[in-house]
């Protein structure tokens, strides 16, 4: 599994470690990743997701996976979220 959040596209980071004595050291920042499970209303199903923990506060801002998805740019989200994103839109268009 890569480290990168699946709806944000937030991956790993490089850069130094600065000593007091300014002595750089290389080191790998890390997301905050967790794998959590969202309920769509669209769909009617729980979803599972290894999301970063900002990109979870920003799905509950939006309110909620569904309304989220659906203001996403395409090249952010993997290929699990962009095929939920198209299956979300398929279900409101039907529904509309």
């Amino acid at each position: 599994m890569s480290r990168r959040c699946e709806l944000t596209g937030k991956a790993v980071q490089t850069g130094n470690l600065v000593s007091h004595s300014n002595r750089k050291t290389r080191t790998r920042f890390l997301p905050n990743l967790c794998n959590v499970t969202l309920m769509s209303e669209a769909l009617q199903r729980p979803v599972r997701l290894r999301i970063a923990a900002a990109a979870l506060r920003s799905v509950e801002h939006r309110g909620g996976i569904d309304a989220f998805l659906v203001k996403a740019r395409d090249e952010e989200l993997s290929i699990g979220a962009r095929a939920l994103k198209r299956e979300i839109a398929k279900k409101q268009a039907a529904s509309a």
